[in-house]
């Protein structure tokens, strides 16, 4: 793997453990039918921290494991600020991985 594919390894499982941290992550897996949303971000089925969970981490994970090409750019940031400034949580770590993941793939030309 490049130097890139492990820092984005290594960002994947730093999302995970702060997900895990501030409770956002969960046990049981949503429907396959809410899994399987057309809309962006699966924004009609999930919540913002379920579609990071069992649609965003698991694809992102597999495409790196089977040398698959990755996103060439990634705009997750704005709408996760807005959806987690709801919640209870403090989210600022998360934010910010996420914001570095956005940076990392757009970045890595």
């Amino acid at each position: 793997m490049s130097t890139f594919e492990y820092r984005l390894a290594d960002l994947l499982m730093a999302l995970e453990i702060e997900m895990r941290r501030i409770d956002l992550w969960e046990s049981a897996a949503p429907s396959a039918q809410a899994l399987q949303s057309p809309e962006p971000f699966c924004i009609d089925t999930l919540t913002l921290p379920q579609w990071l969970q069992w649609i965003f981490l698991p694809r992102i994970k597999s495409m790196l494991e089977r040398g698959e090409a990755l996103p060439a750019v990634s705009d997750i940031y704005p709408l996760a600020e807005e959806v987690l400034a709801d919640l209870d949580a403090d989210t600022s770590a998360l934010l910010r991985l996420i914001r570095q993941f956005d940076e990392l793939i757009c970045g890595r030309r």
